[in-house]
């Protein structure tokens, strides 16, 4: 049975205790499948890339066919169709709703109301996967995040792919086999994958690339050659390939 989270983020633990590790996070309708229950916790795999963790047992909703997806960095929700009555609340990137109503520029979901412009039709896809990606810069890095409150690098390229309806594994181990295309640093342009051990940049152009950097703690535009030789001096790991969507 398939479940969605109604929740604005929550977080998928690695083990069933707060303590532990974040692995990934649910953002607002992310769906699952409940593989165990226990007292305070329940298992869970994710739908749309099979990770497994576990999330705290709180009331969720059966799938829905949503309809809309949020496509700007974060959208203020409010609880009427007025701008005068703005919660404190705001909705991630990529979200996935189901409107059921539209009053002037407002459209109804659940409980609360959004603008109609920080929406796109669900079934909307950008010729450019990584489009308007740069409205992550400045993003505070997190383990594990894919939320604009925080964001990890994997989590960053599978967060745009997903909201373009395409499949992408969670970690950078899992993306660096999933995509096949090898290409020659000499021949990267926009939107080549960059891989390391355990870590992942997304080039914008021949000669810049932005990543959620754990050692800057936020997500930065930077040059690629002077990437490849900080990561290489400050933390010994060269260039394992370079992939194509």
């Amino acid at each position: 049975m398939l479940m969605r989270n109604k929740y604005l983020l929550l977080n998928v633990y690695k083990n069933k205790n707060i303590k532990s590790e974040v692995g990934t996070q649910l953002i607002y309708g992310d769906t699952f499948k409940i593989k165990k229950k226990y007292n305070n916790w329940i298992k869970i795999k994710n739908e749309t890339d099979n990770y497994r963790g576990y999330i705290k047992n709180k009331k969720f909703y059966l799938n829905q066919i949503n309809t809309h997806k949020v496509s700007v960095l974060s959208a203020n929700l409010y609880s009427s169709s007025s701008n005068k009555k703005k919660l404190k609340r705001k909705i991630s990137f990529g979200a996935k709703l189901k409107i059921e109503q539209k009053r002037n520029s407002f459209y109804r979901f659940d409980n609360f109301w959004i603008k109609e412009k920080n929406l796109k039709k669900i079934e909307y896809q950008s010729e450019d996967i990584f489009k308007n990606i740069k409205k992550f810069v400045n993003i505070k890095y997190k383990w594990g995040g894919k939320h604009f409150s925080g964001i990890d690098c994997s989590g960053l390229v599978q967060l745009f792919i997903n909201f373009n309806n395409k499949y992408c594994p969670r970690d950078a181990k899992e993306q660096i086999n999933y995509f096949k295309k090898k290409i020659n640093l000499k021949k990267i342009k926009k939107n080549d994958l960059i891989f390391w051990k355990g870590h992942v940049a997304i080039a914008i152009s021949k000669k810049k690339l932005i990543h959620a950097y754990g050692p800057m703690k936020k997500v930065v535009v930077m040059p690629i050659k002077k990437t490849i030789n900080r990561i290489y001096k400050t933390a010994g790991l060269k260039v394992i390939c370079i992939k194509r969507i």
